[in-house]
């Protein structure tokens, strides 16, 4: 079995994959005061729940964008299954060109969600994942990687409102019964549902008319399937899209 980890910047998303098949997943915050150790406890009890034992990976892979995590989970690896894992950065073979200022720039997740996007579909695409930052990669036809935007996430748009306004009550993220609200709750979250819904497709509009193509939009990460369905530019929600692209990855690299 396959371990892969995609560690985000407010959650880590954990899969096990037996061949192509994901056999279970499982998704909890981020805390990056916690040592091997401690999250080694937590894989433990998540893995024991499930059926699971160590013993059953014969492979890990990760993508990081929490750099003082990264060193953490590789060391979770060595000590509590016996071996290193594969790190999504630079010498990984991706089989993706990346057209990239610095390509060591591009973060982990947008890399792997674009490898994962190409292979599944084989066209031009828009990939939007909704974290902690949402982000916008454009892969063209060839299965090239040229870029993207990287905007504010909903999560981090709705605290700095909270936080900055002081009359304003922190709430819950969801859309509202109207765009017309009647009450402080209802309004922020027309302002901040509607606007990121219309955020979304503006930069998608941008960048459909930049790239003179005419791209399938993907939508990915823990909050798109709230904004999706009122978006006119999202094509396809694909909830397991980053654990797919490591599995690929690691297929990539392992056999080679």
């Amino acid at each position: 079995m396959l371990l892969v980890i995609d560690v985000g910047n407010s959650n880590i998303v954990l899969g096990i994959y037996d061949g192509e098949r994901l056999l279970k997943d499982w998704r909890v915050s981020t805390e990056k005061s916690k040592t091997a150790d401690e999250y080694g406890i937590l894989v433990h009890d998540l893995f024991r729940l499930a059926g699971i034992s160590f013993g059953d990976i014969r492979d890990i892979i990760i993508s990081s964008v929490v750099p003082t995590l990264t060193g953490v989970l590789e060391r979770l690896a060595v000590e509590y299954f016996g071996f290193r894992p594969y790190v999504v950065g630079p010498g990984i073979k991706t089989g993706m060109p990346i057209h990239y200022d610095n390509p060591k720039e591009v973060g982990a997740d947008r890399i792997v969600n674009a490898v994962a996007g190409f292979e599944k579909h084989r066209t031009a695409l828009i990939i939007v994942d909704f974290g902690t930052a949402t982000t916008f990669d454009y892969v063209n036809r060839k299965g090239e990687y040229c870029g993207g935007a990287i905007a504010p996430g909903l999560v981090i748009s709705m605290e700095a409102l909270f936080q900055k306004a002081s009359k304003l009550p922190r709430v819950e993220i969801l859309k509202p019964p109207s765009i017309i609200a009647k009450n402080t709750v209802n309004s922020m979250q027309a302002g901040i549902f509607y606007g990121y819904v219309g955020l979304v497709d503006e930069i998608v509009g941008r960048i459909k008319t930049e790239s003179r193509d005419n791209p399938r939009v993907l939508a990915t990460g823990g909050l798109a399937g709230l904004i999706a369905p009122e978006s006119k530019t999202i094509n396809e929600v694909d909830e397991y899209l980053t654990l797919e692209g490591l599995r690929i990855l690691y297929q990539r690299n392992h056999e080679n």
